[in-house]
This record gives structure tokens, sequence and C-alpha cells, in this order.
């Protein structure tokens, strides 16, 4: 997207047919542009401040009665002068107010410019305005909490003091290189250089880990309901969602595809995968949706194995093996029928009683479902990584800082070790969109610090 910042810009911040409609306008004419449409502001208008006027048209008739918001660079959400116009929420009357906006010089802002213009002023790191759009999209508590983390900087601050412990360490190996024909002088302690690499690594990788967590809060922890044709995968389905999602049928192999929906538990998103029922069959199709299932198994999170009959040795041992390294919950259903209930525990595993017909059982899963999803306490103070790319330059610095490990182990010369620091420290600034330490910083770092010369 390019942009000229030179432009005054103009957008519906609000979607039409609600009782009010905000329009948003920044950049250099905002002031004026306001200035001539509305009466009772003028180019002395105090910034923050909200003023009760009319806004008219080109031809001086009056559009509506509005609030305006004024907002004075550098202390505006893009660093320019803006302001917001809060009118009634017709749509005539926000069209009819962009286009005299842009009548007088504005124009109309693509998608996502006024948040491209914070970043481009410094108002936003990249990855917070990145967040903007998380915390937009945001549809429970979990997924609020961590955009608005990283909306708070909370990366940003995290990164900035692993770039200070990488100019620590750079500027320790410039100095050495800079004095490299005094053999007797070394700055940079190998064991220290060690520890501190070693320390920076491990912050590094923390964040990376964080990203399994992170990015199954954000896109749904995903839960595969599995088992024989005709348990009632497809019933229990329906309860979880509290919705008729899928077709309920007593005849067997009714579910021959994998079918795939969202709710909500305990303020965290679970995509719950009612999968085809698991038997020998002759039926091509039906075979290619187990084949799914199995494919399913191993993309889940958590396992519901749903039986309404004690399974043998031989199906828990190939259960154990499928799910290995998954939480498998077993899952008896049909309570209201069956004469006799399975045993507490099947081979150590706690086995949950229900109906998934009558819905008897329901909220006890529920909870079951929630603590095998082994999720994080998670606060607006945590760092918790849900961006691809970032954990993708996480994971690039981690191999390199891999590099800067065993050179340092292997007393490789300081240049070397030098050019891995400075890739990783490019590799962390593409999160944050700046932080690449400059050789003027390097400098000023060695000479606050070491103190060469006085």
């Amino acid at each position: 997207m390019t942009t000229h910042n030179d432009d005054t810009i103009c957008a519906l911040a609000t979607p039409t047919g609600g009782a009010l409609s905000i329009i948003r306008i920044s950049g250099p004419e905002c002031i004026r542009t306001i200035t001539t449409l509305c009466k009772k502001i003028n180019e002395e208008t105090p910034a923050n401040t909200i003023k009760h006027t009319e806004i008219c048209d080109t031809k001086g008739h009056v559009i509506d009665d509005v609030m305006v918001s004024i907002y004075r660079a550098p202390h505006s959400y893009t660093g320019e002068d803006s302001a917001e116009v809060t009118c009634h929420g017709s749509h005539y009357i926000a069209s009819k107010i962009i286009e005299t906006l842009i009548s007088n010089g504005c124009r109309q802002a693509m998608p996502g410019e006024f948040t491209q213009r914070a970043f481009l002023n410094g108002k936003l790191a990249l990855e917070q305005a990145e967040a903007v759009a998380d915390l937009i999209a945001s549809t429970n508590a979990a997924t609020h909490r961590m955009a608005l983390s990283q909306l708070r900087g909370n990366i940003s601050s995290e990164l900035a003091t692993l770039r200070d412990g990488l100019l620590k360490l750079t500027s320790l190996l410039e100095l050495e290189l800079d004095f490299s024909d005094h053999e007797d002088i070394e700055f940079a302690d190998r064991s220290d250089l060690l520890k501190q690499a070693t320390t920076i690594d491990n912050k590094i990788v923390r964040l990376a880990d964080s990203f399994k967590a992170g990015n199954a809060i954000k896109k749904g922890i995903p839960v595969a309901i599995i088992g024989k044709t005709n348990v009632g995968k497809s019933t229990l389905l329906n309860q979880l969602l509290h919705d008729d999602r899928a077709i309920v049928s007593n005849i067997h192999g009714t579910t021959r595809d994998v079918i795939e929906d969202n709710t909500t538990i305990k303020g965290v998103t679970f995509r719950f995968i009612d999968t085809a029922g698991i038997r020998n069959t002759d039926d091509e199709i039906e075979q290619l949706g187990i084949e799914r299932t199995y494919k399913k198994i191993q993309e889940a999170t958590v396992i519901l194995w749903l039986m309404d009959e004690l399974p043998s040795t031989e199906e828990i041992d190939k259960m154990a093996t499928l799910t290995k390294d998954k939480s498998l919950i077993i899952v008896q259903n049909k309570i209201d029928i069956l004469q006799s209930l399975f045993p507490d525990t099947i081979k150590d595993i706690p086995t949950l009683h229900i109906s998934a017909k009558n819905g008897t059982g329901i909220t006890e899963l529920e909870e079951t479902i929630y603590k095998a999803a082994n999720i994080p306490e998670i606060t607006e103070n945590d760092t918790i990584i849900t961006s691809a790319r970032h954990y993708e330059a996480l994971q690039r610095s981690h191999e390199s800082f891999i590099r800067v490990i065993d050179s340092i182990k292997n007393n490789l010369s300081g240049d070397l070790i030098a050019e891995d620091l400075r890739i990783i420290l490019s590799q962390l600034a593409e999160i944050t969109g700046k932080g690449i330490i400059t050789p003027n910083e390097v400098l000023a770092n060695i000479f606050q610090h070491f103190c060469v010369g006085k």
C-alpha cells in the first residue's frame, strides 16, 4: 500500500446502521478543513476538546448536528492533526459528510491507512499495528487479552531488553576488534560472552515457545470427537455447539466427512471436529472419511474418544498409539439407556459418563476439556506470540544464536560472532519494524560503558 503523508485522509470508522456514526480525519489540512465546514471550530480551537456544532456542505447547507473531537500532532492516534466527527447513524448523513470532506481536499483513506500512519510516525511499533487488527477481530476473553497485551507494547518491551543485551555483546566484540593489534587486551571475556548469549537465547526460545499456545487460542483449540459409527458423535457435537450443526441418524456411517465449528468455554475458543465413525467398510467414500479422521487426530490437541461399549485391549492400545502426546478423554455415552456404567478409569485414563441426547454430564465434560487443553493463564501483562511472522523471526534468531554460542565455545574470531549478532538484530527488527543497531550506537555504547581513554 502506497500512501502520501502530505494528504489529508478521511473514512467512516464505524459500521452503518447504528444510532451514531464516527468519521475520522487525519493529515496536515485536517484542522483547516474542519474549520471550513463547522461553524464553532477555528484554527485556535485547543487540542483534546469536543465541540457541539453543525457541519455544513460546500454550499453552507447544514448536513447534521454533530460532535467534533480535535487532536493536534503529535498527540493523536496517527501522530498527525486529527479529528473525529460523531454524527447521527444515517447512511445518507455519513456519506454526505465524507463527500463534503473529499470536496474540500481530503481523500478516502485506504484500508489500514490510519494505523499505517501511526506506525510511520512512530506512534506504534509494527507488532502493535498488527495487534490493532487482532483486537478488532477478538472473539473471546483470551484473544482480547493477548491482543491488548501486544497493543500495549509488551512484545516491544521484551525485544528492547534483548536488543540492549545484544548491543552490549556487539560493543564488546567491536571494541576487541578495534584493539586487535594489542594481543594482551581482551575486552570480550569468552565465558562472560557465553553466559550472556545463552541468557538472551533462552528468552528468545521462551517467546517462540509461547506461539503454540497463542496460535491455538487465536484460531481455536482443536478437539476431535472420534469413535465407532453410531455412538453419538454428531449428537455430542450439537450439544457442545448448542446448535443442530451435524446430521443425526441411527444409520451407520451417516457422517462421511469432517464437520468443524467453534464454541467458547470459559472465554476460550475451542474448535470441535466431528469425524467419520471408525469401522471396517467397503464403501469408498466412507473410507475416505475414516482416513480424514486419522488425519484430524494428528492435528487435534484434545481427543474425545466416545463409545457406548467397553473397548477391547487391542482398541485401547491402538488408541494410545494414535493419540500419543495428545490429551485423551474417554467418554461413555448413552447412560440414559445403558444399564451398566463403565469403570471410572480405563488404563489410568479417567472416564466421563454422559448422555449426549439428554445433555447429561455435558457441563462436566466441558470442564474436563478446558483442563485437558492446558491453557496458560493469560493476563494483559503477559507476552504471548500469536503471529506466524513473529514466530518465524524468533526461530531464525534462535538458529543464528546457536551459531553464536558454538563460535564462542570454539573460540572463533570475534568478527564472525559479531556478524551473526548483526543478523540476529536484523531478524528481531522484522517484528517491530525498527531496532537495527547502527555503528554510531555501538560507538556510543563503547564510550558510555567502557570509558576508553576517558
